[in-house]
């Protein structure tokens, strides 16, 4: 496959198509309050959900009271766990396709709609009251009597694995619901004997929480037309998977099911499944007959939506006299939480680690990786999904072995980076980078950083304030299309409405992917932008994987093209029948047909209005030939106050090897937007949980910190795009993630080089995310 074709010169295209920084299409609307978010849109006859939750960490659950409850105003619907299994609600669908370290099937607790007999964690829900207004609904959620009979608990890995450790599940010895080991541990330990140099690590990526604008939401209703099919109006980035889910779990068929999915503020990962209370809400309104709505408050999402991250790693590097690294080997501990979600486990188990030598030519490795339960909220998908852990882990590793070996960290890199004459190249996992030239990328990050000017700007800082100026690098790749390589979208050209409409079940999430898939129909069709709609988010129109693991361009957007191509060279047939011409004779451009050497012409919307229905329609399916591998390197410069532990970061200048931009500007703003999210992981971000108690101490943005725009370094933002992806037609590699990955490591990179400056390079293997100034603090003071 090649790159997008620049073959259409329109004024349109050329305003509007593919490389243009076209202003999002989207925000006009959001911006001025028009935007249509699950909670902005009520029925008639509306009822509403409310939940009781789990106090404790881990109980069993003696007894559940709703009749104080059921009595209260306008309640017309208590439901327990002990209900919903009598009704057949099926659990949440968990961990598939692992192996525990004996060998059988991955495992853990089942994850019932709402709790039967026994809690996890705190905030697992146990009952659901549905009344006439939300107020009475969370009234009579207070009046639930439920008697628990507290059990020991454990919240964190390795108090979980040791000997007589409280089990959450009898089918998970020892706490671990799975392990997957990679590698040759023989060959590793031979390439440590024979190291010159080794490099040792322990290193914690702390749980995190996915805090988008809008919280999960969710709004049933039975179908007008049909009363035994469902409508569930919900914030999700993933429809056909909430609808598969949702009708296993009531035991329906898919089709008796609708998703529909308008405004989405915000996923990040956390909106890509169906958890318990979505499920709720769906046997709720199908049980009553009405519409049952759950927005969730910002404490719910704090306590039940999944986290990310929380990873203990063991990391050791071996490496020869002249910096080669000859082997790497890792042990990590992920705590899934108290029920293991399928991505959760192989974000952890196989997906990060696909990513872990990264850009360096390592072929021997011995990996171990064990995924742990834990009386917390399960962990899923976070921005970047095991990849910004593994980066992590190899970035911290290359800087201290700089710092260890006196090796120059740029040129510990230069060393080690696979060369573009080995591509295609297999890494020891087994998978296949197809492109990239990372020392070009790393050169122009070095230039555009004015890595080489440091000096004097460290000497202006400790001259004007004080402060010790640290710099800071990560080189890196990253994988993107979640191995969902399919994508299919319906094309229609509309006469009456003289659009070019495009349906495709890729998702919006304020990504701006209706202005990507847009400038692609302009590239193909030359029609001004005005006459181009796309719609997304309707089970009944069309299905698929949808948005997650930087797919929505490099899949959607590769099937948008081919099935514009296809509808082009349709509608070219239909043209060659109205004007009497043989098909090789006819010519597009403009939104017209003609025939060559003549003024013979049709435009593509009258040639619509000739068929039967007034439309051309075609429906499309492209499989991308594989994953893209983006790339970058990111450099960070901070300030640091040895009194204090304060940090600033004063300075960021990244170089990204995207491959082909559709629109410059959403690039830039997806690169600096997830560089702002990994900031916030470096230095501010954690989920905490109280080991005495099993207690969230995080449950609230009072308690949790975010980065806010002030502390948004000056970015320098830059796109190498001449490097294509060659596994789809438009050349494009997915962009998302890619600042979180860079940043977290070369902020921390940063620090660690300001503590080395300061006289205080023994401590930076010490550091722990994340860098707040009181740790730093006691860091310095020892």
């Amino acid at each position: 496959m090649s790159a997008l074709p620049q073959n259409n010169t329109s004024p349109e295209a050329k305003r509007f198509g593919s490389g243009q920084a076209v202003r999002r299409l989207e925000d006009e609307q959001l911006l001025t309050g028009r935007g249509r978010y699950t909670d902005d849109m009520s029925a008639p006859g509306q009822l509403h959900m409310a939940f009781l939750r789990s106090p404790y960490p881990h109980a069993r659950i003696v007894s559940v009271d709703t009749s104080a409850a059921a009595a209260m105003p306008g309640v017309a619907a208590v439901y327990t766990g002990a209900q919903l299994a009598a009704a057949g609600v099926q659990p949440v669908p968990g961990v598939a396709g692992f192996r525990r370290p004996d060998g059988q099937p991955a495992s853990g607790p089942p994850r019932l709609a709402l709790a039967h007999e026994r809690v996890r964690f705190v905030g697992e829900p146990v009952a659901a009251v549905v009344a006439q207004t939300l107020q009475q609904a969370r009234d009579a959620a207070e009046a639930v009597y439920a008697e628990y009979e507290e059990l020991p608990m454990v919240v964190a890995p390795q108090p979980a694995m040791a000997a007589g450790a409280p089990l959450l599940s009898e089918e998970a010895p020892g706490n671990v619901c799975a392990e997957m080991r990679h590698g040759d541990a023989k060959a590793a330990q031979a390439a440590f004997d024979g190291a010159a140099h080794v490099v040792r690590l322990q290193i914690h990526n702390q749980r995190l929480a996915a805090v988008t604008l809008e919280p999960r939401a969710i709004l049933a209703a039975p179908d007008d037309a049909d009363t035994r099919r469902t409508v569930i109006r919900m914030s999700t980035q993933m429809p056909t998977g909430v609808r598969d889910t949702l009708a296993g779990m009531l035991g329906i068929a898919n089709t008796d099911l609708r998703v529909l999915v308008s405004d989405v503020g915000g996923g990040f990962g956390m909106k890509t499944g169906l958890y318990p209370e979505d499920a709720v809400v769906g046997f709720a309104a199908r049980a009553l007959q009405r519409p049952v709505k759950w927005i969730a408050d910002r404490s719910e999402e704090f306590l039940a939506t999944t986290h990310g991250r929380d990873v203990e790693v063991n990391a050791e590097m071996a490496l020869a006299a002249d910096g080669r690294i000859l082997a790497l080997r890792l042990h990590s501990l992920a705590n899934v939480g108290a029920y293991p979600t399928g991505a959760g486990v192989a974000i952890q188990l196989l997906i990060g680690p696909w990513v872990q030598t990264s850009i360096y030519d390592i072929q021997v490795i011995d990996f171990r990786f064990q995924a742990v339960l834990t009386n917390t909220a399960p962990t899923g998908a976070y921005r970047g999904a095991g990849r910004p852990e593994a980066i992590f882990n190899m970035e911290r590793l290359m800087d201290e072995a700089a710092r260890q070996t006196g090796i120059d960290r740029v040129q510990l890199r230069r060393r080690n980076f696979v060369r573009p004459e080995q591509m295609p190249y297999t890494n020891p996992m087994g998978q296949v980078y197809d492109s990239g030239r990372f020392e070009r990328v790393m050169d122009q990050g070095l230039a555009l950083a004015d890595w080489d000017g440091f000096a004097a700007r460290a000497a202006q800082s400790q001259r004007h304030n004080g402060r010790v100026r640290g710099l800071g690098i990560a080189t890196f790749l990253e994988w993107t299309g979640g191995n969902a390589l399919q994508e299919s979208v319906t094309v229609s050209v509309l006469a009456e409405e003289g659009v070019v409409e495009v349906f495709s079940a890729v998702n919006a999430m304020g990504q701006g992917i209706t202005t990507s898939l847009t400038q692609l129909v302009v590239d193909v069709f030359g029609v001004p932008v005005e006459q181009v709609r796309v719609v997304l988010g309707d089970t009944d129109r069309g299905n698929g994987f949808g948005s997650a693991g930087s797919r929505s361009l490099f899949t959607g957007g590769s099937a948008l093209h081919e099935g514009a191509e296809k509808t082009i060279s349709h509608a070219r047939g239909l043209a060659a029948k109205e004007l009497e011409a043989s098909a090789d004779d006819i010519d597009y451009a403009l939104g017209r047909f003609s025939v060559k050497g003549t003024d013979l012409s049709i435009g593509l919307f009258e040639l619509a209005g000739k068929q039967s229905d007034q439309r051309i329609v075609i429906d499309s399916s492209t499989t991308v030939g594989g994953p893209s591998w983006p790339n970058g390197c990111h450099i960070c410069e901070v300030e640091l106050d040895p009194a204090t532990g304060e940090v600033d970061v004063v300075a960021y200048a990244s170089v990204n090897d995207v491959g082909t931009v559709v629109n410059p500007m959403i690039v830039r703003g997806q690169l600096d937007g997830g560089a702002v999210q990994g900031l916030g992981q470096a230095l501010l971000e954690q989920i905490a949980y109280d080991p005495e108690t099993g207690q969230l101490l995080t449950g609230s943005l009072m308690d949790y910190a975010l980065p806010v725009a002030l502390q948004a370094p000056p970015f320098k933002t830059e796109m190498d795009t001449t490097t294509p992806c060659l596994t789809n037609p438009l050349g494009v590699k997915g962009v998302g993630e890619l600042g979180t990955i860079g940043a977290t490591p070369s902020v921390v990179n940063a620090v660690a080089d300001a503590l080395a400056r300061a006289g205080h390079a023994d401590k930076t293997p010490h550091l722990q995310m994340p860098l707040t100034p009181s740790r730093l603090w006691q860091l310095l003071q020892g």
